[in-house]
């Protein structure tokens, strides 16, 4: 649980920065000058954290959770998924009220709107292939098979909020904080996963003794 604090703590401090206005927007504004360039590379990149990309992701991995817990006569084989779905159904009714109250907003390669703090397709790209990647570890007995989704999560995540940023789409601070709010959500998802695995593996009987 100590693993929430940190993240919990930056995301105030970025939210309240951008609230008040303070030093670090200024920072914040000067680096997405340096930074923005629109091109098709960094709008194809940006487009690994939309909803059409990134939930069939994790739609896929819930699926294949599912199947594999079931088929394996598990105990509560169900939660794994239903707790993955829960943490992508809670970016939109995190993220969407936070846009509205800071009403920041976007940058000069953007059209005039605001609403664009916290980033919601950060949000989505880490949460999607977050918890995908979090949901399929488990059931992966290779440590290289599990080294690659690893990075792979990491690439893909990495890629959307680069492209975000390079695009002009949001500025740094708006992924930075969608990097602490999906970091909350997956650490609470990896909690429940983890307890859910230890249950099971102290009731279940031994595959050499057969059940007591």
């Amino acid at each position: 649980m100590l693993l929430l604090g940190p993240p919990v703590l930056l995301f105030a401090l970025i939210t309240w920065q951008v609230v008040v206005d303070g030093p670090l927007v200024d920072l914040d504004e000067r680096l997405s000058r340096a930074l923005v360039h629109p091109d098709r590379a960094s709008e194809l990149l940006a487009d690994l954290g939309n909803v059409q990309v990134a939930l069939p992701v994790l739609v896929i991995a819930l699926a294949y959770a599912a199947w594999h817990g079931r088929a394996g006569g598990l105990d509560r084989w169900w939660l794994p998924p239903a707790a993955g779905a829960a943490v992508m159904v809670l970016v939109p009714v995190l993220v969407a009220p936070l846009k509205e109250w800071t009403d920041r907003p976007g940058t000069p390669a953007v059209p005039p709107a605001v609403g664009y703090y916290p980033s919601g397709h950060t949000a989505t790209a880490v949460v999607a292939y977050g918890a995908a990647t979090l949901l399929l570890l488990p059931l992966l007995r290779s440590p290289a098979v599990r080294r690659v989704l690893v990075v792979a999560c990491a690439a893909l995540v990495a890629g959307a909020s680069y492209g975000l940023v390079r695009r002009g789409y949001h500025w740094p601070l708006d992924v930075a904080a969608s990097w602490c709010l999906g970091a909350v959500l997956l650490i609470c998802l990896s909690l429940l996963v983890s307890r859910s695995s230890r249950r099971r593996s102290a009731g279940a009987p031994s595959r050499r003794t057969g059940p007591s």
